[in-house]
């Protein structure tokens, strides 16, 4: 069997692309802060999934990641989607310095032992949920979209670093828009997307070994229109009430 480990699959998008992995045959690490629905996987394809509790941000986050490949017996892709993210035009410091430590910090440790597993072992298939997020500077949500442009460019330098040193390590940066999950719970969003259609279409842009995959075609139109806006009238859009 194809080997995965999918990082935040206690809910949202991971939970559903683990589901679609082993339904496609794959045998599956899971891991996540939560493992009561870890737990749940494990009793639905017991031959196939194999769980570890990690909390991407914790300081022993690296050593749980190489546990769980080792309990898998090797990994051909890992499918990071843990991240945390709200709204915050207050600025709010625990909002902003919690979302740093999740989607920067604890996303640089994982992605970095992965690649370096996948150097030595071979290779293998990287694939991050970051989003559209980080096209921009968005003024309700200054860490979120700090934060998903630095997993944009993280990505991005990573892939150029393989290619350089020839390491057989692909990458896929999957930029959804607003997706119906609990992250996005207790707010207002335009162009709201099911959370298991986004995930198919997620682990279509994996088999396919897209480089760069935004999700769905109205985001990419918007995304596009998005870069054509010059800062200097970019900084004066009011994006929140």
């Amino acid at each position: 069997m194809k080997k995965a480990i999918v990082m935040g699959a206690s809910s949202g998008m991971g939970y559903d692309v683990a589901k679609l992995l082993l339904k496609d045959g794959w045998q599956v690490g899971v891991a996540a802060r939560r493992m009561d629905m870890l737990e749940q996987l494990k009793e639905q394809f017991p031959q196939q999934v194999v769980t570890e509790e990690i909390d991407v941000t914790d300081v022993d986050s690296p050593t749980k990641l190489k546990q769980l490949i080792e309990k898998l017996g090797g990994v051909e892709l890992y499918f990071h989607a843990s991240g945390i993210g709200k709204q915050n035009p207050e600025l709010e410091g625990s909002i902003e310095m919690n979302t740093v430590r999740t989607n920067a910090l604890g996303f640089t440790q994982m992605i970095d032992t992965i690649y370096n597993y996948m150097k030595e072992h071979g290779g293998g298939h990287i694939a991050v949920i970051s989003s559209i997020a980080g096209t921009k500077g968005l003024g309700p949500a200054p860490s979120y979209s700090a934060t998903k442009a630095f997993q944009n460019t993280y990505i991005q330098a990573l892939e150029q670093l393989a290619n350089g040193h020839r390491y057989n390590i692909r990458f896929t940066d999957i930029r959804p828009g607003f997706v119906d999950t609990p992250l996005l719970s207790g707010g207002s969003y335009p162009m709201l997307m099911n959370q298991q259609y986004v995930a198919r279409k997620i682990v279509k842009a994996i088999y396919s070994k897209k480089h760069v995959k935004v999700i769905d075609w109205r985001y990419a139109i918007l995304t596009k229109c998005w870069r054509l806006i010059p800062n200097f009238i970019w900084r004066h859009i009011k994006l929140y009430r």
